[in-house]
């Protein structure tokens, strides 16, 4: 690799620590940990009872025999296993904002890596186009994260298009024990939007029984919406088909939004009837809150 080359890698990768670092100190990790942390539960000890204490955990069979309050004592999983399993697809270059989806897709890896091994688990990696082009097996310490932010933020993928069928099929293979996932991917579907989204729904719903799956969707506005602009190309970036709007009739871009909704509501409909959490992210508005909002309803239904 050219030494050039080298060194802006490096200082982009310098850059990412220091603004993900900032992010996962300032707002990030309490919350990562009182949501993930604690899924696996040991039953270590019983402890007389103190004021403040969850009754909950109250060792009726011990406090019975000892006339007085025990409560049990549980020790916390020592680590998870996160795997960030992104779409690296040609769709991914397109933004009409600030940042593409590809590099909000990095950044949002970026900053769950960082929130993951502050908490000491493990993290993986996984980028796919309709193949899968990289795995890092998960693994842990400040040398494995950096490596694995290198290749989300300049990994060059050999394909174009879109498979997830294949992302979902090749991580249940390679990941026997239970993890948190994080599916990232713009759901750019090939073709037929309908065919391919019910193809994709039984993955989606195996992959959950299997793992903690949460789909993170990254959008751009102008995917939606189309702007009053004249005659417009619009080229498929996977396909390179390309097709001409008049973007100045009001028929021709009220369609197009009414198509897009119908999209989107579809998709958020099949996601979350799997039991699959959703998050939305948009190139133009930032993605912190949608991540901290995320986590605090995570939080609340976890105390229900």
């Amino acid at each position: 690799m050219d030494s050039r080359i080298s060194s802006e890698i490096l200082k982009k990768v310098r850059l990412v620590e220091i603004k993900t670092n900032r992010l996962v100190d300032d707002s990030l990790a309490g919350h990562y940990h009182s949501v993930f942390k604690g899924h696996g539960m040991d039953f270590d000890e019983v402890r007389e009872y103190v004021p403040g204490d969850d009754i909950r955990s109250i060792d009726w069979n011990v406090t019975a025999r000892t006339g007085r309050p025990f409560i049990k004592k549980f020790t916390e999983e020592r680590e998870l296993t996160i795997m960030l399993v992104i779409d690296v697809s040609a769709s991914g270059r397109f933004g009409s904002s600030l940042q593409s989806k590809r590099e909000i897709m990095a950044e949002m890896g970026s900053v769950l890596a960082f929130s993951a091994v502050r908490n000491n688990d493990k993290v993986g990696l996984i980028l796919f186009t309709d193949e899968v082009e990289l795995y890092i097996p998960p693994a842990k310490g400040k040398t494995h994260i950096l490596r694995v932010i290198r290749e989300i933020l300049f990994f060059q993928p050999s394909g174009t298009k879109t498979d997830m069928t294949a992302a979902t099929d090749f991580a249940n293979q390679v990941i026997s024990r239970r993890c948190v996932m994080f599916f990232i991917s713009d759901f750019c579907f090939p073709g037929d939007f309908e065919t391919s989204l019910a193809s994709f729904r039984p993955k989606l719903q195996i992959t959950n029984r299997h793992h903690d799956l949460i789909a993170v969707s990254v959008n751009d506005p102008r995917e939606w919406k189309l702007p009053d602009i004249g005659l417009l190309t619009i080229e498929d970036s996977e396909t390179g088909e390309q097709v001409e709007l008049n973007t100045s009739r009001v028929d021709i871009r009220k369609s197009f939004s009414q198509i897009s909704e119908e999209h989107r509501r579809t998709l958020k409909k099949v996601i979350r009837s799997s039991g699959v959490d959703l998050l939305e992210v948009t190139t133009n508005e930032p993605y912190l809150p949608v991540l901290l909002n995320f986590f605090s309803s995570r939080e609340r239904r976890r105390h229900w």
